[in-house]
């Protein structure tokens, strides 16, 4: 079992309250677990999968350590986050998106 973050941008009400049922909100849209197992994990995002199709201008980022990646962590994505997630060499990176003007 190991630590789990989800982080979630313009979802309804019916995600946020199954995530607050599973996991403890410690912020607006930001959702962790300490104690779920891989299987519990699983079922969470089946479900998010689920209920997440149709959406537009939503996002959904499931993180949790993961000790057999070169990084220590995994992660899912459902939607576009406001940024982009890279892989480099192993790492996973975070690059802000620029504008075009």
């Amino acid at each position: 079992m190991s630590m789990t973050v989800v982080v979630t941008r313009n979802v309804p009400d019916r995600i946020r309250g199954f995530l607050a049922s599973a996991m403890l909100e410690i912020g607006p849209g930001v959702y962790t677990s300490t104690q779920i197992s891989a299987g519990v994990r699983d079922r969470i995002w089946d479900v998010l999968e689920e209920w997440f199709a149709g959406l537009s201008d939503s996002s959904i980022v499931m993180v949790w350590g993961d000790s057999s990646v070169p990084a220590g962590q995994s992660l899912r994505v459902l939607g576009t986050p406001p940024i982009d997630l890279v892989e480099l060499d192993g790492m996973i990176l975070a690059r802000k998106r620029t504008r075009d003007t």
